[in-house]
């Protein structure tokens, strides 16, 4: 007879409750940030149990750049600062490497996937170590290509994109790419571009541009041109930039041109001896803007001239014409189907190019497809379920 204090065990054990999915998102300079935003918000929506984190590697590191836009966009601390900083290419790609390493190598629960957006350094150097480590990775904005491999973006972008378990696109094109450099369909997802989702969500808090002004001590003129430059290949050549702001300045005698300039064309411009040169013309130099600041400025711009990938989209959505101050575009949705204009960077042509646009209106375009707010709750639905299947692998 069994003695009746011992409970006989089970041939087989309870099977216990997984714990939750844990998946690390990685933001590094201000435009992922207008990205990421939408995306935690609908992961909250699809999946409380899910467990996010948030880390910023630092790459932006200038308030203006990067803190005021957490503010703005009423977005969460990051849960994990790296505090990466400046440095050239190899020495800030590395650096973002070793840390991020050592996070991810000591994160519990593990991450179930990384995520990266956009095409910074810290896309790649981030996706890299987690492909090294066997973590899956996600990328969004996956499959954007210019082209030119003279362009550091470009080799962050294919590369990330080589490392990627799932791929989510903003362009219909984008897929064509990715199927010609032998991604497998089935991790191909379009689910359309989720920096216009912070854009429709945020334009009715934009900051009217008179106030900006005023916050900066100018007036603002009726109508205006809304100008940035931050391209190594537009500004870190003493020469080139000079010709480009030459250019500029001719045409701001027909219409004036407000100037936010970025932390790197400020210590261009310094060491160029070219600050006074902008003095002599109707070109209004102002502090790197917050993002509602920004969004107001160009919402009422007349023109918007840039060399940045994220304002070629964001002058689409607004129906705002915008040349595009580069060689070639990896966005090319924008030039056919939205408001862009590639100028490249010869003066006379961008000063005709310009003057056509203020005599015509220039082109409105059209909204690309899944640039209708959403593409969050899509990019979401891809994830989840994902995220789920992968843990159910033996």
């Amino acid at each position: 007879m069994p003695d009746p204090a011992i409970v006989p065990i089970s041939p087989t054990l309870p099977t216990l409750p997984a714990p939750p999915a844990h998946l690390l998102c990685v933001v590094a300079a201000r435009p992922n940030l207008m990205k990421m935003a939408p995306i935690l918000a609908a992961l909250a929506r699809q999946a409380p149990t899910l467990r996010v984190t948030l880390l910023h590697t630092g790459q932006h590191y200038d308030p203006a750049m990067s803190g005021q836009v957490f503010a703005d966009l009423g977005m969460r601390a990051p849960d994990i600062a790296l505090g990466v900083g400046s440095g050239n290419h190899a020495q800030q790609t590395a650096e973002i490497m070793r840390r991020f390493d050592a996070v991810l190598g000591e994160l519990q629960p593990a991450p179930g996937a990384v995520l990266v957006v956009g095409d910074v350094n810290s896309t790649l150097a981030c996706a890299l170590v987690a492909a090294k480590r066997g973590t899956p990775v996600i990328h969004v904005e996956a499959g954007l290509r210019s082209g030119d491999r003279r362009m550091p973006e470009e080799i962050n972008r294919v590369l990330t994109d080589q490392l990627s378990d799932l791929l989510l696109t903003s362009e219909e094109g984008a897929r064509a790419n990715l199927l010609r450099e032998g991604i497998a369909p089935e991790r191909i997802h379009f689910t359309g571009n989720v920096m216009i989702d912070s854009l429709r969500q945020q334009l009715p808090r934009a900051t009217p541009p008179a106030a900006t002004l005023r916050t900066h001590g100018h007036a603002c003129p009726g109508a205006y041109g809304l100008l940035t430059l931050h391209r190594p290949s537009n500004v870190d050549d003493g020469a080139q930039l000079a010709a480009l702001l030459q250019a500029l300045g001719q045409l701001s005698s027909q219409l004036p041109l407000l100037f936010p300039v970025h932390p790197r064309t400020r210590a261009s411009l310094r060491q160029a001896g070219l600050e006074s040169l902008l003095a002599r013309h109707a070109i209004t130099c102002l502090p790197p803007l917050g993002y509602l600041e920004m969004l107001g400025l160009m919402q009422a711009a007349r023109l918007v001239l840039t060399d940045s990938g994220g304002i070629q989209e964001e002058s689409t959505a607004l129906g705002v014409p915008c040349l595009t101050l580069r060689d070639n575009t990896e966005r090319p949705v924008t030039v056919a189907e939205g408001t862009n204009t590639i100028a490249g960077t010869d003066p006379a042509t961008i000063v005709a190019l310009a003057r056509a646009i203020l005599d015509t209106g220039g082109k409105r375009g059209r909204i690309p497809p899944l640039w209708d707010g959403h593409a969050a709750e899509r990019i979401a639905a891809a994830i989840v379920p994902w995220l789920a299947a992968r843990r159910a692998l033996p």
